[in-house]
């Protein structure tokens, strides 16, 4: 009787409102960012979401610096710019307006939020659990860390041009590749989730129905893939030009067809039965992607459709110097929508994602935390419960340390891997060419290593 009480008093102290709930919403966890008509969520997966929505802002941000007429604007404000030689208007010690605009702003975003996400990483290391103070921080003081996000933010619009923006950019090149790979195990993962799922289903109701969708959806992607094959030899290439890109068309094309037919040979399928056409197709598809975004960057404009050329003095620029990308042209637009999507299927990814779950050092709630909370999930309608009280369910520094990544990655795309010079405008170069080349490699390699492994090493288990 005297549990049920105590039940009874802990239920109206967590459903009555006052300023001690108004404090917990700012210094407390993530329950206080769900409302009352919002179903019950684990208190890691809305941690998640909300820092991924901080990235997504400064996505936004740099996106708004970018956009044509904001310069315009932005010179209007005299409180704000300095002039062009360098002196304040009105109050001393205002930036340079150019540092607000073009790359040089998605720059200085792109720093200021993997600095705030790298914070984390290097914090959030060997966080065992939600008893572990540090857990605290994670999943609360949501106000604060916004302050802090902004802080440095403000603080990296002051930083001097100098060398800063060479450096940053080979940071960038370096978590992009990265991230190119992330997000291809994002696409095998849920192409593997996805072909279990159904041929569970077929199983169970004894269907083939499920057995045609997922023929369907393999010959879709595969149909997909020699489209755009098409289409990169046409807009691409020319007759007795481009050879390069001729030979990364080719390359690709070739290495998926390789790694299609390995992944249905007899003896991969005995050691890895979940394997099929239908991950290949992803992998196929997905490496066809990443091969027009690399030719989407050649500095030739006769094999780059995507690229301007600009006047100087009334004449034509000559030589790849005088050709300019845009970060709103359809590669980029694409990839912006790819990397959305693969963020915030990091942030929202289920225990039944194994290859995510073994990247993000995933392990599942431990079986006799399940009592404890369906009542807290009950007790807390429309709020958070803590999953995590016996061990967490991924791994808090990895975690950010993607979305560094991440922030690097989309820093990349806006700015069409530009590499910094004495221009400012955004120029095409060969940097980004090779390294989305050697990631799209570097990613089939990688699917390889997944069907042979098994085969190679047969006393491991990789299931």
């Amino acid at each position: 009787m005297d549990g049920r009480m105590m039940r009874s008093v802990r239920l109206k102290e967590q459903q009555s409102p006052g300023q001690g709930h108004t404090a917990s919403c700012l210094c407390g966890s993530a329950p206080c960012i769900l409302c009352a008509c919002c179903p019950a969520s684990r208190n890691s997966t809305v941690s998640r979401l909300i820092f991924t929505v901080f990235l997504f802002l400064g996505v936004l941000v740099s996106i708004i610096m970018l956009s044509p007429g904001v310069e315009s604007q932005l010179y209007k404000l005299p409180w704000v710019c300095e002039d062009g030689v360098g002196t304040p208007v009105g109050l001393q010690g205002h930036i340079d307006c150019g540092s607000l605009l073009g790359y040089r702003a998605v720059y200085r975003m792109s720093f200021a939020t993997a600095a705030f996400f790298f914070l984390f990483t290097l914090l959030m290391i060997c966080v065992r659990s939600s008893r572990d103070p540090r857990a605290a921080i994670q999943n609360g003081f949501w106000f604060f860390k916004f302050l802090v996000l902004v802080g440095i933010t403000v603080g990296a619009f002051y930083i001097p041009d100098g060398s800063f923006s060479n450096i940053w950019f080979y940071f960038g090149v370096v978590g992009s590749f990265l991230f190119i790979l992330i997000q291809l195990v994002l696409f095998i993962d849920f192409a593997h989730s996805w072909n279990q799922r159904w041929l569970g289903k077929a199983e169970e109701r004894d269907s083939r129905a499920w057995y045609a969708g997922l023929f369907f959806f393999t010959l879709l992607f595969y149909a997909l893939s020699i489209a755009g094959v098409t289409l990169l030899f046409v807009f691409y290439t020319q007759p007795g030009a481009c050879h390069e890109g001729k030979v990364f068309i080719s390359l690709n094309l070739t290495f998926c067809v390789c790694v299609s037919i390995i992944a249905v040979l007899p003896k991969v399928q005995e050691a890895q039965p979940n394997s099929g056409l239908l991950q290949a197709s992803v992998v196929t598809l997905y490496t066809i992607f990443v091969t027009w975004l690399a030719l989407s960057n050649v500095p030739d404009q006769k094999c780059n459709p995507h690229l301007l050329t600009h006047l100087s003095n009334g004449t034509f620029l000559a030589g790849p110097e005088g050709y300019e990308t845009h970060w709103w042209d359809a590669p980029s637009i694409v990839g912006l929508v790819v990397f959305i999507l693969c963020t915030f299927f990091i942030s929202v990814r289920s225990s039944d994602h194994r290859q995510v779950n073994s990247l993000m050092q995933t392990e599942d709630s431990p079986p006799m935390l399940e009592a404890a909370q369906q009542q807290q999930q009950v007790a807390c309608e429309g709020r958070a419960f803590d999953n995590e009280q016996d061990g967490v369910t991924y791994s808090y520094s990895f975690f950010h340390f993607c979305l560094v990544l991440a922030s690097l990655h989309i820093m990349m795309t806006l700015t069409n891997w530009y590499k910094p010079g004495e221009t400012r405008k955004m120029v095409s170069t060969w940097t980004a060419v090779w390294v989305k080349i050697g990631a799209s490699w570097a990613g089939l390699l990688l699917y390889l290593w997944t069907l042979v492994a098994p085969l190679l090493l047969p006393n491991r288990d990789f299931s």
